[in-house]
């Protein structure tokens, strides 16, 4: 079958759809922005002088609270597009509204910076899963052409991760935070340019499906009292509040949104297990997943610390200085998308020489797990060189980089193929709504740890945190065979 994009006839991208141009290119520039302002952020927060003077511990649970806030709405992002307005619009009005979120925290006001960070968790919780949705449409017979589109549009992201924090970093940091966060705005109004002007290439790819057009009024009716009920419980809160009733912080409630994941994750799997009618190997399978959501939890919740500790890291502790210029300390936040797009062809080439000796699931994730808390423990040495306010060499955290980024491939793209092949078919949306708890799970737990840079000694901090998921890496080893039963005959 045809895919919708190739009906124009002798435009390709690379031998692909013409319309995964538009596509990678819109990915692009959202992860510019995204990844730009998310380099500044936690160097915003604690700046004293030109930021808001913010303690770590406060800082770390903004941080926390806004990655997983991403995370969590692409969940109704995700059913906004699929019942009422479908993929493609949803990418728009994403867009429109992160570069409303970043020129909003283009101004030197705390309303506007939380506003902010609200519409850009807002934006990217619509533009995000839907994008991706679309590229699997310009695909509609699979395989693994289908696969290879997806590893290109893979690189847009990382281009765009690489280049934000070189751009946004260098205007922030040394020119003017609010410009940073302007950059960054420019940067998604770019990538909707050039979205709008290559929607014809998209073919039909990103509609709303026919079946779900009688069902939009009914869903409507459902997002209004959805928003509703948000708005009545936030706005009840902030009453009690400012009355007096509840005396909340926000490092409380990031603590308080974590458990509740937690809660909610768990309760599900437990649910699913007792009363969703699956059959023997089907609850099997679910177990296993559960291994991985924890596995992913625990995974993201140290690699994500490049924004919060590794970063406050770079611009405290690292001597950053060449040949009299001090480079941003985001700067080093454009190594790990540098490396994923270095090192992701090697793994995917090792992956295919393998063949039957692939490594199993549970054992890549093992893997990935290990080589994070080995980039800890790497860092924990080189922090041992500060005391006495000395610093360091960025190569420490360029040696903690690239064994992070090796982990992320063995652990990230198997983790995510997992849960698709592993998922009850009725139930494959409901899973990968799961996984993403986990991811916003493992963002909001390093947010919370990189708050502790300011009480706690750094060397401890890190060795903590590598031993604890080199621990759980080395339980995903010792355990692999009777987890990867779990999976039957699945890889």
């Amino acid at each position: 079958m045809t895919s919708p994009a190739e009906m124009e006839s002798g435009k390709k991208f690379f031998g692909h759809p013409r319309g995964l141009s538009t596509l990678f290119f819109t990915e692009m520039w959202e992860r510019f922005s995204y990844y730009g302002m998310r380099g500044i952020l936690v160097l915003y927060l604690v700046n004293q002088v030109s930021g808001m003077g913010m303690s770590d511990a406060k800082a770390g649970a903004i941080y926390g609270m806004y990655t997983a806030g991403v995370y969590l709405l692409a969940l109704p992002g995700g059913w906004i597009a699929d019942r009422i307005i479908g993929q493609r619009r949803a990418v728009f009005v994403g867009g429109i509204i992160i570069a409303m979120g970043h020129f909003s925290m283009a101004m030197p006001s705390s309303v506007t910076f939380f506003l902010g960070l609200m519409l850009i968790v807002v934006g990217t919780g619509l533009l995000k899963p839907n994008v991706s949705a679309i590229v699997g449409d310009l695909y509609p017979e699979g395989g693994p052409r289908r696969d290879a589109g997806f590893s290109l549009f893979y690189m847009g992201i990382n281009v765009g991760a690489l280049a934000g924090p070189l751009i946004v970093g260098f205007l922030g940091e040394n020119i003017n935070w609010h410009l940073g966060f302007s950059a960054a705005g420019v940067g998604m109004v770019l990538g909707l340019i050039q979205y709008k002007m290559g929607l014809g290439h998209l073919g039909d790819a990103g509609h709303i499906r026919e079946s779900q057009v009688s069902g939009i009024p009914q869903a409507r009716r459902q997002l209004m009292i959805g928003i509703g009920v948000t708005v009545g419980i936030l706005a009840l809160i902030m009453v009690l509040q400012s009355l007096g009733v509840l005396s909340l912080e926000l490092e409380t409630v990031a603590q308080a949104t974590g458990v509740i994941i937690v809660a909610l994750a768990v309760s599900y799997f437990a649910y699913v297990l007792g009363f969703g009618g699956l059959d023997r190997s089907e609850k099997k399978r679910v177990v296993f997943i559960f291994f991985l959501f924890v596995g992913s939890a625990l995974f993201w919740s140290g690699f994500e610390q490049a924004g919060s500790s590794l970063n406050l890291f770079a611009e405290r502790l690292t001597d950053r200085n060449v040949f009299g210029f001090e480079a941003p300390a985001s700067w080093l936040q454009s190594i790990n998308p540098l490396f994923i797009i270095i090192l992701a062809p090697v793994a995917g080439a090792l992956w295919v020489k393998l063949g039957d000796r692939d490594p199993s699931i549970p054992v890549k994730f093992g893997a990935g797990l290990t080589l994070l808390g080995i980039g800890f423990f790497v860092l924990a040495w080189g922090a041992t060189y500060t005391d006495g306010g000395n610093l360091v060499s960025p190569a420490w955290l360029v040696v903690t980089y690239f064994l992070h980024t090796t982990g992320e491939l063995a652990l990230s793209p198997v983790g995510l193929s997992s849960v698709t092949k592993l998922s009850p078919p009725r139930l494959v949306g409901q899973m990968m709504g799961i996984w993403f708890m986990g991811t916003a799970l493992g963002n909001l737990i390093a947010g919370l740890v990189g708050g502790r840079m300011e009480t706690l000694p750094v060397t401890q901090i890190f060795v903590t945190v590598g031993m604890f998921v080199l621990g759980s890496g080395l339980l995903f080893f010792v355990f692999s065979r009777p987890i990867k039963n779990l999976a039957s005959d699945v890889r």
